[in-house]
């Protein structure tokens, strides 16, 4: 049995620590006045902001503009222009100086947010890569189920913050998702927003804090009984009623979640831009998932063969896992660049919008993601035998969630922070944070069962998975000499 280090556990809490303590700075040194907003616009003009900040002020010169045109035809004194000018100004200046504040008062929460929905999401991608295994009744994966399964453990307290910033955001005490303001979907009001409106059959808060509730409970539901059960298949003694119990659940899983992982990327980053929708939205948020999914469960795999607590995992294996690293990045390519070349090709304005922004206001994030997440696989884990070496699949699978964080960045900020992006404090707090979770709960849950499931019908194919290879291999050689 594997035993969760002192050390391990310590370093553990001390990222947890230390996350808390960077989160709680960056909320409390969020700027609360309009003044603070001001000042903070005039020090990024001072220092040439290159996040695309200067739309505000070309609005402003544009108004300046429109003004002189309108009161040039008429017999007005020099002095009242200047007067009307200055109010039009000093008044375009407070309307952005109020938005800018409100984006940065949504950078410590869309930080923490895009943290905690890459952990929560990579997460929910092991515990569905794993429920395919079992329905595939895959052989070469029964040593890591384990694994799979304790990388899940992760699913618990991710879904609980989840529920608490779901449970926020109904209750406007932050203002990630822009549909949720006053007045939007009030035809009276001068916020409403016709669009929007438009989709309020499914773009509202009870339906979507309902909807929320049942992802997080359907998931947590089939991690808590697929673990329960899955230990109970060692002992059980019941002609294989217990394993046939799994297989069936979890295609029924795997059904659902295909259903409640397209509405999850809907609902939470989707939301964040209400205006703009893609079709592929939701494939494009799994395959991003899923390779971070892979990686981890490589990662962890890697580590705990290094400290001897998975002797049946051999080169193979992970030659497999980079595999599907290796494969699954450029799926995630193929669909980056189907949405990114339809939508462009059309150059339809309420479409092309979504990519300007980010073009725009986030072009190193957005080409570094891009690189990261195609060149670096294809360079890293194209040569076949590179793929058994342990180090060189941490180093590409290091890029790859780089690369896959950097993409979920990109999803995220420009709808709530706009061009007020940094990557700082919270970002790095945050990231903290949910690793230092990560590393206790997982760990935690892989020593408290058999790192092998013993029972397992396909569990000897498994072990000697790199032999059956060669033995395959040598057959077909004598075969055709």
């Amino acid at each position: 049995m594997y035993q969760f280090s002192g050390k391990l556990k310590t370093f553990s809490l001390a990222l947890i620590l230390l996350g808390v303590i960077g989160i709680a700075y960056s909320f409390l040194t969020a700027p609360s006045s309009l003044q603070e907003a001001k000042d903070i616009i005039a020090l990024q003009s001072s220092h040439g902001n290159d996040h695309g900040d200067s739309h505000g002020e070309e609005h402003q010169d544009k108004v300046h503009t429109e003004n002189h045109e309108s009161t040039s035809g008429e017999h007005t004194s020099n002095s009242n222009i200047d007067k009307e000018m200055s109010a039009h100004g000093a008044h375009n200046d407070d309307t952005h100086a109020e938005h800018v504040l409100h984006q940065l008062q949504n950078r410590p929460w869309s930080a923490f947010y895009v943290a905690l929905f890459f952990f929560l999401g990579t997460t929910l991608l092991v515990l569905a890569f794993y429920a395919s295994q079992r329905v595939a009744q895959s052989g070469w994966s029964v040593v890591l189920f384990r694994v799979m399964e304790a990388i899940s453990a992760n699913l618990v307290p991710t879904s609980v913050i989840m529920l608490i910033i779901v449970i926020l955001s109904a209750m406007h005490i932050n203002h990630l998702f822009p549909w949720m303001a006053e007045g939007t979907f009030d035809p009276s009001s001068e916020n409403y927003d016709a669009i929007v409106d438009g989709k309020s059959w499914w773009i509202n808060i009870p339906g979507w804090t309902i909807r929320s509730i049942i992802y997080l409970a359907f998931w947590n539901a089939y991690r808590f009984f697929i673990r329960k059960n899955s230990i109970k298949e060692d002992t059980a003694n019941d002609n294989g009623k217990t394993y046939k119990l799994n297989y069936n659940v979890s295609v029924g899983f795997i059904f659902v979640f295909m259903i409640t992982e397209s509405m999850m990327s809907w609902d939470w980053i989707m939301g964040l831009d209400p205006h703009w929708f893609s079709t592929l939205f939701g494939w494009y948020v799994l395959a991003s998932l899923l390779v971070s999914a892979l990686t981890i469960i490589a990662f962890v795999t890697i580590y705990l063969r290094s400290k001897g607590a998975l002797p049946a995992v051999n080169d193979s294996h992970i030659h497999d896992l980079a595999k599907f690293m290796f494969g699954f990045s450029v799926f995630w390519t193929y669909l980056w660049f189907a949405q990114f070349m339809l939508i462009w090709y059309a150059n339809i304005p309420e479409e092309t919008t979504y990519f300007a922004a980010r073009f725009n206001e986030y072009k190193l994030p957005f080409l570094a993601m891009v690189v990261m997440n195609f060149v670096f696989p294809i360079l890293l884990l194209l040569n076949s035998d590179y793929k058994s070496i342990p180090w060189f699949v941490v180093l590409g699978g290091i890029v790859i969630l780089g690369g896959h964080y950097l993409d979920i960045f990109v999803m995220v900020m420009p709808g709530t922070v706009g061009g007020q992006w940094f990557f700082g404090i919270p970002e790095l707090s945050s990231l903290l944070f949910f690793i230092g979770i990560f590393i206790f709960t997982v760990f935690s849950s892989f020593a408290k069962a058999n790192p092998i499931p013993k029972a397992n019908p396909f569990l000897e194919e498994s072990e000697h998975f790199h032999y059956y290879n060669i033995e395959h291999r040598g057959e077909g050689s004598d075969s055709h000499h």
